[in-house]
């Protein structure tokens, strides 16, 4: 089966309230119209893409299509991740049935329809992967993690508002406002001695530009850089915040006084304890230990 034209699409039934279900077969139908051979499964469970990937790659599959949103890519990247040594480059392509995929929105706003035209023309490009290590283990990503006021929200909005909508995430950001902690998460880039101690509103780790379907938290981002987009953004006040929110969606908060952006190959931290953290719109919460980058580990169908 490998290298063969043949794609395993692992769809999330319940993507976009279980409108990627609904929409699935019109869009295999396309691929298959187009010659591309798709097996699918299903996913049950939080989690189970990860396995789904895991066991179809030891069964020969190299080529996956994410039918779902960021979480459901994130969890196939890490089924695929770490590779046996001397694995082939696996392929990633997508199909953002029913919900947002920010990591395609680099490329373009089209969505589903630009999805399925990248597989059937074959587009592909080499995207690099991020690897965080962490006290109990690995993950991997391709869009970003972040810590601090996002990674606050988008916890708040998971364990207490999951199932309110956009009222949920409008919810998350009014009660993150009102408590608004601004707090040091201590860490060394690149090797340097310092160690940067000092108070932030939040800190990015980027692979690619947007976050939360057209948030451009990283604009100056390339995902085949090998280089990590570092944005860290200081202790802003609550008004200052409030003022500047629009800013985030067209990327311009990089040029307030108290934004930082850097391009980096590692990041080590030296947390004391495990802290919340959002990663690719999953939140989990981890004791952090480095960063850095799988360059071109990837192929992503776009």
């Amino acid at each position: 089966m490998s290298g063969s034209n043949k794609y395993l699409a692992i769809v999330n039934p319940a993507a976009g309230g279980g409108r990627s279900r609904q929409l699935l077969p019109a869009a295999l139908e396309r691929l298959r119209t187009a010659d591309i051979q798709v097996d699918v499964r299903e996913t049950a469970a939080l989690g189970h893409a990860t396995e789904i990937a895991r066991e179809a790659w030891t069964q020969g599959y190299s080529k996956f299509i994410s039918v779902g949103g960021d979480g459901t890519s994130y969890e196939i990247v890490n089924g695929l991740f770490p590779l046996p040594a001397g694995s082939e480059i696996p392929t990633l392509g997508f199909l953002p049935l029913g919900t947002g995929n920010s990591f395609l929105r680099d490329f373009s706003k089209k969505g589903v329809e630009y999805a399925i035209e990248s597989l059937i023309a074959g587009r592909s490009r080499k995207c690099d992967v991020l690897r965080l290590r962490h006290k109990d283990g690995v993950l991997h990503y391709l869009n970003l993690l972040s810590v601090g006021f996002t990674a606050d929200v988008a916890t708040m909005r998971a364990r207490r508002f999951s199932g309110w909508g956009e009222a949920g995430y409008q919810t998350s950001i009014f009660i993150c406002l009102a408590r608004f902690r601004r707090r040091p998460f201590p860490l060394s880039v690149d090797g340097e001695p310092r160690v940067d101690r000092r108070p932030c509103l939040f800190l990015t780790f980027n692979n690619s530009k947007f976050t939360g379907g057209t948030m451009m938290i990283a604009p100056q981002a390339e995902t085949n850089d090998g280089l990590i987009e570092y944005v860290r953004w200081g202790p802003i006040g609550r008004v200052g915040l409030i003022r500047n929110l629009p800013t985030l969606y067209d990327g311009t908060h990089t040029r307030h006084p108290l934004a930082e952006v850097r391009k980096v190959r590692q990041i080590d931290f030296h947390l004391d304890s495990p802290v919340d953290v959002m990663v690719d719109g999953e939140v989990i919460t981890l004791h952090c230990e480095s960063l850095d980058v799988l360059p071109s580990a990837l192929n992503v169908v776009v």
